[in-house]
């Protein structure tokens, strides 16, 4: 069965200067893109983050959902959480779905910004549809860095709007790409 899973990355990501820093983990991405993910049959949600106390916080917001009294009020919110994994790199959560998979997944990068060579959705979406297991991440503050877009197999194709602005929320951004990559 094809495996695909998303990251969502606040390290190493660039500001609006284009210096790299690391973007603090908000409540409404980590609800908003796990429950899109659970929509839309993703297998694994990656909430990367170097910093300890972000990560902690990460897990505060996810572990919320499952206590007792509170997975029982919100069934839905705690059921796509589940799927939530808090990481250190964007390599580690790429590490833990290669064990997952038993090989190497397509590691597709996302960018508001048409740089480098570009893949198209339909063509990502033509290789998950055959079987080929797929690893999507996505930046925080103004995109990911150039390491990051460098590491990926490919950079997938900026979601154009009706005009030159483009910059969406990050969770609107994958709210996108997972409905033109996976909606059947």
């Amino acid at each position: 069965m094809t495996r695909v899973a998303v990251a969502l990355v606040h390290y190493p990501c660039v500001d609006k200067h284009g210096e790299i820093y690391a973007t603090s983990i908000t409540n409404l991405d980590v609800h908003d893109i796990a429950r899109s993910a659970r929509t839309y049959g993703v297998d694994a949600f990656y909430i990367v983050h170097p910093i300890e106390a972000q990560q902690k916080l990460a897990r505060a917001i996810c572990g919320f959902w499952s206590e007792d009294k509170h997975a029982q009020k919100n069934p839905d919110r705690n059921e796509a959480l589940s799927r939530a994994r808090v990481v250190a790199s964007l390599e580690d959560a790429y590490a833990q779905e290669e064990a997952e998979t038993g090989g190497p997944l397509r590691r597709v990068a996302t960018s508001a910004r048409a740089e480098g060579a570009t893949v198209s959705f339909d063509a990502v979406r033509t290789d998950i549809a055959s079987g080929r297991n797929s690893f999507v991440f996505f930046g925080t503050g103004h995109g990911l860095s150039t390491q990051c877009l460098e590491w990926a197999d490919d950079i997938l194709e900026p979601i154009r709007g009706t005009d030159t602005y483009n910059h969406l929320s990050v969770r609107s951004a994958a709210a996108i790409v997972m409905d033109r990559l996976l909606s059947p």
